[in-house]
């Protein structure tokens, strides 16, 4: 059973509670979400996930679980909480349990979601609900995740291929959310319409600054 480093993490599902959520919230004053919106959340994870699997055609032996994670505001270190997107994913070195080599490790990716950015999206534009606007931006970083998982995107990617990146995968996002039947996932799609500018970091922990 691959276990990711520096990580320890459940199946990508976020937890309803955490001692470290009371030490942000007074550290940063940010808004955590609650266990019901908690909830919610894992239920978009869920859906994106098979939605994203399904559009690529992979088995469950194929799917990416070992090697990503979704974490919400509670969960994430300092490093990893940032201002005005909505998520970033990470990149961490992950290894085998009982392996040394280098040779043992891969990449895993950590969603790290920005609690208090979603809920000041919300808050200022009533017509999107935390469901779809959740299902929407974990489908976008998990088809992210898909194409660095088949080489298709580096990560290690220029500021101009990654706007073109970010084109691609939100046409992407749109191609698979658009038939899906979910209350208020057309006004989260108008939303996202005219949206050109990543948003969605990319980072790197070998380049955070100390």
């Amino acid at each position: 059973m691959p276990l990711p480093l520096p990580l320890n993490k459940p199946a990508n599902r976020l937890n309803e509670s955490s001692e470290f959520k009371h030490g942000l919230i007074k550290m940063h004053k940010l808004n955590c979400f609650g266990s019901e919106q908690i909830k919610t959340v894992n239920n978009a994870v869920a859906m994106a996930e098979e939605l994203v699997s399904n559009y690529y055609k992979m088995s469950a032996s194929q799917w990416l679980g070992p090697r990503y994670d979704v974490k919400s505001l509670a969960e994430l270190n300092p490093e990893e909480i940032i201002d005005g997107p909505f998520a970033q994913i990470i990149r961490y070195k992950g290894r085998r349990k009982n392996t040394s080599l280098g040779s043992a490790t891969y990449d895993f990716y950590k969603i790290c979601l920005q609690d208090h950015t979603i809920e000041s999206t919300l808050e200022m534009a009533p017509g999107i609900e935390l469901f779809p606007f959740s299902l929407y931006i974990i489908t976008h970083e998990l088809i992210h995740i898909v194409r660095f998982s088949k080489f298709q995107q580096s990560f290690e990617a220029s500021d101009q291929e990654r706007m073109s990146e970010e084109k691609r995968v939100h046409q992407r996002t749109h191609d698979i959310l658009k038939p899906v039947q979910v209350t208020g996932l057309t006004n989260v799609l108008e939303f996202y319409n005219d949206w050109r500018v990543p948003y969605e970091g990319l980072r790197d922990p070998e380049k955070i600054d100390s």
